[in-house]
């Protein structure tokens, strides 16, 4: 991921913001992890702990770190069942397509909604305890006239996030 975000810094158009190597390195360091000191940050990064917390401030200020989250095993939870479900919304409710996604991001369930480009619209990660009430969640929350088409993958495990 630090690659990409490498690449696009360097390619910034002028309403993107340019970031320098300090700021990278701060991100290539919270990436690792999120929850590491600022003296702990500003050392890694070589910088004093003051400009550390001025470039942190500055980067959420900025939209670039848009937050800090923990990464929580769903099954150490009981939702041992995760899918993707892809989701293909009919043409005469297009327009509506953000509040439909809107309102399946704010269902119990619902891990996190991404609106998408090519041949489905709609990519909704959703974790449960069981088959049957991910069956039921489908035909429940997505059996809507909106809704021309879904398809569900199941996700049998993740791989960790190459740093």
């Amino acid at each position: 991921m630090i690659n990409a975000i490498e690449r696009a810094s360097a390619a910034a158009r002028p309403n993107h913001i340019r970031l320098d190597d300090v700021d990278m390195a701060i991100l290539r360091e919270l990436v690792h992890n999120a929850r590491i000191p600022n003296n702990s940050l500003a050392e890694k990064v070589g910088v004093a702990p003051s400009t550390a917390l001025a470039r942190m401030r500055a980067l959420r200020e900025s939209g670039v770190i848009k937050g800090f989250h923990a990464d929580i095993d769903l099954e150490k939870l009981g939702l041992e069942i995760s899918a993707m479900v892809s989701i293909l919304i009919h043409s005469r409710a297009r327009n509506r397509m953000t509040e439909i996604a809107e309102r399946i991001a704010a269902l119990d369930s619902v891990q996190r909604v991404f609106l998408m480009s090519g041949d489905r619209d709609l990519l909704v990660h959703i974790s449960c305890e069981t088959p049957a009430l991910l069956r039921d969640f489908v035909s429940t929350h997505l059996n809507d006239p909106a809704i021309a088409n879904t398809q569900t993958n199941l996700i049998f495990s993740e791989l960790p996030h190459a740093h």
